[in-house]
């Protein structure tokens, strides 16, 4: 899955250069030349990260990141031609995540990208969910109940999570059926029915799942 971070800098020269060589790593890298731009960006779309250069128009780098920081923890990497400690520490303070001082190698700056990328995924990784003794992870996909690993197909695993993520809610069958489809778009309305079938079998003897007649299911735990 290609990432896709924000270079804020007004040298479009080495916007392209690391878009080039990002490109390689499955990372896209938009440029903005001014902060107003590099606003304008963060608004309109979805970034991962945000390279930052200190001396910029407009606003400074140290206003940007205070600025960005206002609404959003987005991971931010600044860059400086000057490298002074000050720099950094300022950086820091006002909510930078690295710093890297210029001129600097691409690979380096690859190598800090990708460990704030990996940290930043691993804090926003969904948290595990337990009902009575029963474990979902959604993180490692495992499912289990008194510590016994369930096996489950892939149209079964996503079933429960749909349940659990709604727990204590009506889910109708044509609610289920229509966030299912995009998964396996061959399921239809009596199959909603065998699915749950073979999920309660496998969740047995927890009887978490509550037929409502004529309405639908219900997931809560007991």
């Amino acid at each position: 899955m290609t990432q896709h971070i924000l270079l804020i800098d007004d040298d479009e020269k080495l916007g392209a250069l690391l878009n080039t060589y990002f490109s390689s790593f499955s990372i896209h890298c938009d440029n903005a030349t001014t902060p107003s731009e590099g606003y304008s960006k963060l608004t309109s779309r979805s970034y991962e990260l945000v390279i930052l250069d200190i001396m910029l128009p407009e606003q400074d780098g140290f206003e940007v990141c205070k600025t960005i920081r206002k609404t959003s923890d987005i991971p931010i990497i600044m860059l400086t031609a000057r490298g002074e400690v000050m720099d950094r520490i300022i950086g820091l303070e006002v909510g930078a995540d690295d710093y890297l001082p210029k001129p600097f190698e691409p690979r380096e700056l690859l190598a800090r990208i990708q460990t704030i990328l990996k940290r930043s995924q691993k804090k926003n990784k969904p948290p595990a969910m337990q009902f009575a003794e029963l474990y979902i992870d959604e993180t490692s996909m495992q499912v289990s109940y008194k510590d016994q690993t369930i096996h489950l197909t892939s149209m079964e695993y996503e079933l429960l999570i749909l349940f659990a993520r709604h727990a204590g809610q009506l889910l109708s069958r044509d609610d289920i059926l229509n966030r299912l489809k995009g998964i396996d778009t061959d399921i239809y309305s009596r199959s909603v029915d065998i699915l749950v079938s073979r999920l309660r079998q496998k969740l047995k003897p927890l009887d978490i799942i509550k037929t409502i007649r004529s309405r639908g299911y219900i997931f809560a735990s007991e």
